[in-house]
């Protein structure tokens, strides 16, 4: 389809340099296959050393006598605000420097920073240290999918990210499991010890056994190399595209709940179901024989949800969306906004029933549904504008989520539950002080309860924001036909 709706120049200006000279000659199968399983697993490491602070945050907090407004910092704009500004100018610099030396030495730097998340003694160490994780980590993405597209046949590009983006749902899941399993034999700091040490072997490898393919360009690729679509022409085309903007703040928002609840969402069983997670770890110990806490009990609960259903959801999303797209393309909008509204009732549902388990399982349905949303949101952000500016529109689109998901979302929900507690607490003639390190004996149920039904409430009032995306996607209908392009 024409896109009517765009500037011509700049549109045209990006047409005229298509790339259409011979691509770089792949690597043999057999290397080819070793490289994309090194860069899986390098990238398994990223979520892994991401994701594994969700499953501490609780022992942390007990330990270092934090907020859960700290938890949210913590976890969420301390890492995301250097890991998103960063990753615009490290992508442009993978553009024309070695790239295995690039995502080699960012996996050292986030390796090396996850470990040290071990020997903090406060918050501004963890915070310091969680940035570190974010400035190395925001190397490693950008210059691994361009490896990839360099490493294989253009036939077969797209199935090898896919297998390269498997690292998302296996890091998340074995950082949740293994960090909880740690955590209840070793405490949270070993859990960080172990998590970060595999990267600094996983570093040398990439140093010395990962080829730099660009060598292989003939004259005429190194020339094309070097030239790049200015960043001011791609902007113009992207600020013409409304429907660009309505999916990135809607995907923004879904993000902003995801991440906002990843944190705390062991916290809430912790607190809302402690007795009956102690007899299901106690259970679970006496049929397999294997002694299991409550941290690992519901670190591998949880990342058999997060894991095994995210994976089914993003698969998904992509099939019902392609398939219903084919006869009209508003369904790249219409699937993740119908989802975001089902998802909310579940979601409550979930957090209110008074069993661990009913709620472990039912949690798994809002982590199927609601992530349903990523297929049709790239797919759609890489179909509005030329070959040409993909990656621009990939980078821009990836800014906004990561900054406003990442950044703001478990930040928004640790400060309304420290909000939602303290009310509970004035009502019981108590403060937060009162719930501190010296804790009266009378005070612990009353802290407990407080603490628990504010992050409950937290989790639901954040879910609620499901109801923009819903807006925003449906708004994009309006659009989406007319600015397709590719």
């Amino acid at each position: 389809m024409t896109d009517a709706a765009v500037p011509a120049p700049p549109e045209s200006k990006l047409a005229d340099r298509a790339d259409d000279g011979p691509g770089i000659e792949p690597l043999s199968k057999g290397f080819r296959r070793y490289a994309l399983w090194t860069l899986m697993i390098i990238y398994t490491l990223n979520f892994l050393d991401r994701q594994i602070v969700n499953i501490l945050a609780e022992p942390i907090k007990k330990d270092l006598h934090l907020a859960d407004w700290q938890l949210g910092m913590m976890t969420g704009l301390a890492f995301a605000l250097f890991y998103t500004v960063l990753g615009i100018p490290i992508a442009r610099k993978a553009e024309k420097s070695n790239r295995p030396m690039i995502i080699g030495g960012a996996l050292a730097v986030w390796s090396g920073f996850t470990m040290l998340c071990g020997f903090a003694q406060n918050f501004w160490h963890l915070v310091l240290a969680r940035i570190g994780v974010g400035v190395g980590e925001a190397g490693c993405t950008p210059p691994a999918h361009s490896l990839i597209t360099d490493y294989v046949p253009r036939e077969k590009r797209a199935s090898a990210i896919a297998f390269y983006s498997i690292g998302t749902p296996l890091g998340s899941l074995i950082g949740m499991a293994m960090g909880g399993l740690i955590a209840d034999a070793y405490g949270w700091r070993a859990a960080f010890l172990v998590a970060g040490a595999p990267g600094i072997f996983f570093a040398l490898l990439t140093f010395f056994t990962l080829p730099e393919p660009r060598k292989k360009l003939t004259a005429i690729m190194a020339a094309k190399a070097t030239a790049s679509v200015p960043l001011r022409e791609a902007m113009l085309v992207l600020f013409s595209k409304k429907t660009f903007w309505l999916i990135a703040f809607a995907a923004a928002i879904k993000a902003f709940i995801g991440y906002g609840h990843a944190p705390f969402t062991a916290s809430f069983f912790f607190r809302s179901h402690a007795g009956h997670i102690a007899d299901l770890s106690a259970w679970i110990t006496s049929v397999t024989g294997f002694s299991i806490g409550p941290i690992g009990t519901v670190g591998v609960a949880l990342s058999v949800v997060s894991g095994t259903a995210g994976v089914l959801g993003v698969w998904l999303g992509g099939v019902i969306a392609d398939k219903l797209g084919a006869r009209d393309l508003r369904a790249y909008v219409i699937v993740p906004a119908i989802a975001s509204l089902i998802t909310i009732p579940i979601y409550i549902t979930a957090v209110s029933v008074p069993n661990a388990t009913v709620a472990l399982i039912l949690l798994a349905l809002p982590a199927i549904i609601g992530s349903l949303w990523y297929g049709p949101v790239y797919a759609t952000a890489q179909s509005i504008v030329q070959p040409q500016m993909r990656a621009t529109c990939a980078a821009v689109l990836l800014f906004i989520i990561n900054l406003v998901g990442l950044g703001l979302g478990p930040l928004f929900v640790g400060i309304l539950s420290d909000l939602w507690a303290g009310g509970i607490l004035q009502q019981s003639g108590l403060t937060a002080a009162d719930c501190g390190k010296a804790m009266l004996e009378a005070n612990k149920a009353a802290c407990g309860v407080a603490q628990a039904e504010g992050l409950r409430w937290a989790l639901i009032v954040s879910m609620g924001f499901n109801v923009i995306a819903f807006a925003l996607f449906w708004m994009a209908r309006k659009t989406i036909r007319e600015e397709m392009v590719s």
